[in-house]
């Protein structure tokens, strides 16, 4: 077959080899995981960390939400223009790079003296997680260009399936390493050690991955720009609104699953005294892998019955969603661990099918030269409003809930500070007591009033059906 022929035939085959194409994603894959490794560490280590800072849970919620997620945001639709028109490949070495080395530099956060004015620990961990955000907001639109580039219409939502577990699988190799390492040798040291391995790939990357051209994987006859800005990208969505409807659904998800995660080992602590190893190993791990099984099997069942029921990737999604608001309700009430691990894991089998769902609709509604600019709006707005917001409810609610506690039980003046790890021993045996209650019930009870954002989320996703057929560019 010609060149010519090839590139003609590249809406039914794919760019490159079926190996190579496999190679490809899976190196994707890989970039999104040590995305979201260094991303999820934060939470993996709360236990240790939190008390030693000394800060709140709202505290905490701005460090693992908004913190990170301001400048994700702002930086993220900049940089997926400049991926309409550069080397999208050396943008996400580049990106991979910075956040790799700001995540270990996470680890060294200490206080400094300028100019005879001392910062504290917790400012300086949160100005390298701004950091980590700024490097991490070049990685999932330039990815999402590539992968529509490299598989065909009829292909991508199990392409994009596939590259989505990299959101849980991150997540359950920040605890599977994370954890332990904790553990072992300090919160610290786990940032060190999960944040340098990203200069690697990063080499990989640039010397593997090639360069498709754009557009290649659209069918013939498809309306194509030789350049499109921002504002094109954005009057091309603005009109369709299956897109939107996706994206405030995807932002009600991102909302209850940041603000769950941030806080799920804090609560297994708390609950059932777990540490951030036992906690890491023994129920994230199991949620994040059983998570991930979830999401590629969206795509692929949505690939599957796609000739049929052409609207399956979202209401799939829009079904599970509502499902898994109740479980993980049930799931946060109990007191039996072995029952909360199985509920949070059907859970989470249940929640991230929005993920495949997501990023097939925000791609698959541009044309080629607007795919990474309109993901980087979805994720502008999903990240801003729902993983920005999401931990600080949680741990704001948290507070709340807490203070009006204490307050009932007699302690008004009991810190949440007092009731963390060793503090707790300097306490009378009157206010050991109410910490053993209100210090568990009130994050508990933050979690489940989180948990609904599921529930609103999956209405949305049913929502787009009514356009979804009309708004997709390429459908077969």
């Amino acid at each position: 077959m010609t060149a010519s022929a090839e590139a003609a035939d590249g809406h039914i085959h794919g760019y490159g080899s079926r190996p190579y194409r496999s190679y490809v994603l899976t190196a994707l894959l890989a970039s999104y995981i040590l995305n979201f490794i260094d991303r999820a560490l934060l939470s993996v280590v709360a236990p240790q960390m939190k008390p030693e800072l000394g800060i709140t849970d709202t505290a905490f919620g701005l460090l693992t939400g908004f913190g990170f997620a301001l400048l994700y945001t702002l930086v993220g639709i900049p940089v997926a223009q400049l991926a309409e028109t550069r080397h999208r490949v050396w943008i996400m070495a580049i990106c991979i790079t910075l956040w790799s080395v700001m995540t270990a530099l996470c680890g060294l956060s200490a206080p400094i003296v300028i100019g005879g004015a001392t910062i504290g620990a917790f400012w300086v961990l949160l100005a390298c997680r701004v950091g980590v955000g700024i490097g991490e907001a070049g990685c999932t639109p330039p990815a999402n260009s590539l992968i529509a580039d490299y598989y065909p219409p009829a292909r991508r939502s199990t392409a994009l399936g596939y590259y989505a577990m990299g959101v849980t699988l991150g997540t359950v190799l920040a605890n599977l390493v994370g954890g332990p390492v904790t553990d072992a040798f300090g919160w610290r040291i786990a940032f060190i050690v999960v944040g340098l391995p990203g200069v690697l790939l990063a080499v990989v990357m640039v010397l593997t991955v090639r360069e498709p051209p754009r557009g290649y994987t659209d069918p013939p006859g498809t309306a194509r720009r030789a350049r499109a800005t921002f504002r094109d990208a954005l009057k091309e969505v603005g009109t369709k609104p299956a897109f939107w409807m996706v994206t405030i659904g995807s932002m009600f998800a991102a909302f209850g699953g940041y603000g769950i995660n941030s806080f799920q080992s804090l609560f297994l602590n708390r609950s059932f005294g777990l540490s951030s190893g036992d906690a890491a190993v023994l129920v994230n791990t199991p949620v994040g892998l059983i998570g991930a099984v979830g999401t590629f099997a969206t795509g692929w069942a949505a690939e599957r019955v796609g000739k049929r029921h052409p609207n399956a990737i979202a209401w799939l999604p829009g079904v599970c969603l509502v499902a898994s608001a109740p479980i993980h309700v049930w799931g946060f009430m109990t007191d039996q661990l072995w029952l909360c691990v199985t509920l949070l894991c059907l859970g989470g089998a249940l929640k991230y099918t929005y993920l495949t769902g997501q990023y097939t609709i925000g791609q698959g509604v541009a044309s080629a030269q607007a795919r990474a600019v309109s993901v980087a709006i979805l994720l502008f707005v999903v990240n801003l409003l729902g993983y920005g917001l999401g931990p600080l409810f949680t741990g704001a609610l948290s507070d709340m809930i807490f203070a009006a506690q204490v307050a009932d039980l007699g302690a008004p003046d009991l810190t949440r500070k007092a009731c963390e790890g060793a503090a707790r021993a300097a306490l009378s045996a009157p206010l050991q007591a109410v910490c053993k209650i209100a210090h568990p019930e009130s994050l508990k009870l933050s979690m489940i009033a989180t948990s609904g954002a599921y529930a609103v989320s999956g209405l949305f996703f049913l929502l787009t059906c009514r356009w979804l057929r009309r708004d997709m560019v390429a459908v077969a």
